[in-house]
């Protein structure tokens, strides 16, 4: 088995992180530090080690979905002592990852496992899962406003990929929009919405394909059903 394929299903991380982690040197292999891609190991003989903690396959593969809060980052930790979301899993014993991100500003549906082959299939460019957003954005967007940010904008030096918005309500001063994309680029929301000249107020995520948040309470979380899990695992 491919060392940086181990360390994924090990769920200590993605296995493009994986290989970060393998480019840095902080992988070892029965006390050798490896830094080459490709290296094949045996799963069962060889001691894989990262920053000199052994890491194993896990048998117990759990996924959570998580409805964050603002003002929480999608890390296990910050160097500024920020709350993370990791702190909202209270009861849960296994160590686990957010699958992606969301920005600290924003709140809605995240997913959490220690699967580490099912995160890098949903984080993956050719995953192509849909997610889905609610935003409060000033101003009233137009249908032309609309068809500009459904072709792709320029968000400075990367043109986005086409997506699909909404206007569902407008109010005095600004209106709500539904939103759905197929990438995640950082902020990626925001910057379209500021190329427009119509800034977010608030930003929800409700759904990542047809995994829906429906009535999770904010800061609440819930483990994924046997059909959920089996979806994204056909993706």
């Amino acid at each position: 088995m491919r060392l940086q394929k181990f360390i994924s299903l090990a769920g200590v991380a993605s296995r493009r992180k994986a290989e970060e982690y393998i480019k840095m040197g902080r992988v070892k292999v029965n006390g050798k530090i490896i830094k080459e891609m490709g290296v094949k190991i045996n799963p069962e003989a060889d001691r894989v080690s990262l920053d000199n903690r052994d890491i194993k396959i896990l048998d117990n593969k759990i996924y959570i979905a998580l409805n964050k809060p603002k003002g929480y980052i999608t890390t296990s930790s910050d160097q500024f002592n920020r709350p993370t979301v990791l702190d909202l899993l209270k009861g849960v014993s296994e160590r686990i990852y957010p699958v992606g991100r969301l920005d600290y500003n924003t709140s809605g549906l995240l997913l959490l496992t220690n699967d580490g082959e099912l995160t890098h299939r949903i984080t993956h460019p050719s995953s192509h899962i849909y997610k889905t957003y609610v935003s409060k954005i000033k101003g009233i967007i137009s249908s032309k406003e609309m068809s500009r940010f459904e072709k792709g904008l320029n968000i400075g030096g990367y043109v986005t990929a086409p997506a699909k918005i909404e206007l569902l309500k407008e109010y005095r001063n600004n209106c709500l929009v539904e939103i759905i994309i197929y990438e995640g680029k950082n902020r990626q929301i925001r910057r379209m919405m500021d190329v427009l000249g119509h800034p977010v107020i608030t930003l929800k995520r409700i759904s990542i394909g047809k995994i829906h948040i429906d009535n999770l309470p904010e800061g609440k979380w819930r483990y994924l059903t046997k059909e959920e899990i089996k979806y994204l695992k056909s993706l």
